[in-house]
């Protein structure tokens, strides 16, 4: 496993400076996808110290290093600090994205529902594949985890926007793979809203769900998977963001999440 660094790619250092390494890149060769999928890993500060413990473990949508890895990983960090103590410490991590439009989207019959949201056709020029990315998750993303780290049962997906598209069809349709799920800006009319007539799989995850200021389909379809879930006997933690818009949710929602899911002990 390689080191994951800040400034990697910075064309020469100066002959002081040495890597600041936030955690490593591992990669796993995947049959199902027929694909080497790189990871970026986040191991807490103890990980080292004590080779008995263990870890649960946040599996992280959209975990290249230009995406949401780093700030992701910063959020763990901080709540793990001996101040704070708000978050218990835990391995992140992000799955690298190759094809995410393909990886997030269930199979449709067509696109037409595109013309709702002012889409064009040809922004998705593949699309569909995320019942082969949930065999990934499942079969092989999961036990090669469990295997090359040291993790306790606890499992926490993030994932925003079409990142929450797939972490909702998780939700719904293989629930128990994840006990916590932290959706953010989910896009639900994907599929003429399909997801929001399917019914969960057994099971008692925690659900955090927020939206922000996205415009009225956006909104109201994250309004209508909260009742939806409740209905299914599934509490959620329903968050309305007015504030933020679909570029600006991300951070602060995962802050609110780890904030309402883990409350603060009383003294």
């Amino acid at each position: 496993m390689l080191l994951f660094a800040a400034g990697q790619g910075f064309a020469q250092q100066a002959p002081s400076t040495r890597p600041f390494a936030i955690g490593v890149i591992d990669s796993l060769r995947s049959g199902i996808l027929g694909e080497t999928r790189p990871l970026n890993i986040y191991l807490p500060a103890s990980y080292g110290q004590d080779l008995k413990a263990t870890y649960p473990v946040i599996y992280l949508l959209d975990g290249s290093a230009d995406e949401d890895f780093i700030h992701i990983a910063g959020l763990v960090q901080y709540y793990n600090f001996p101040w704070i103590n708000r978050f218990p410490e835990s391995i992140v991590v992000g799955i690298a994205n190759t094809n995410r439009k393909r990886d997030f989207t269930f199979a449709v019959p067509n696109l037409d529902f595109l013309k709702a949201m002012n889409f064009d056709k040809s922004l998705f020029p593949a699309y569909g594949g995320s019942a082969a990315f949930m065999d990934f998750i499942q079969k092989e993303l999961q036990p090669y985890v469990a295997a090359h780290y040291r993790t306790t049962s606890g499992k926490t997906l993030i994932g925003q926007s079409l990142g929450g598209l797939l972490a909702t069809e998780i939700l719904l349709k293989r629930t128990s793979l994840f006990d916590t799920y932290i959706l953010i800006s989910p896009s639900l009319w994907w599929g003429a809203e399909a997801l929001l007539q399917q019914k969960p799989a057994p099971g008692k995850p925690r659900v955090y769900l927020a939206i922000g200021n996205e415009g009225t389909i956006m909104v109201s379809d994250a309004r209508r998977l909260s009742s939806w879930l409740k209905q299914n006997g599934i509490p959620v933690l329903f968050d309305y963001m007015g504030d933020e818009d679909h570029a600006t949710i991300g951070h602060q929602a995962v802050m609110n999440a780890f904030k309402r899911l883990y409350p603060a002990p009383k003294h």
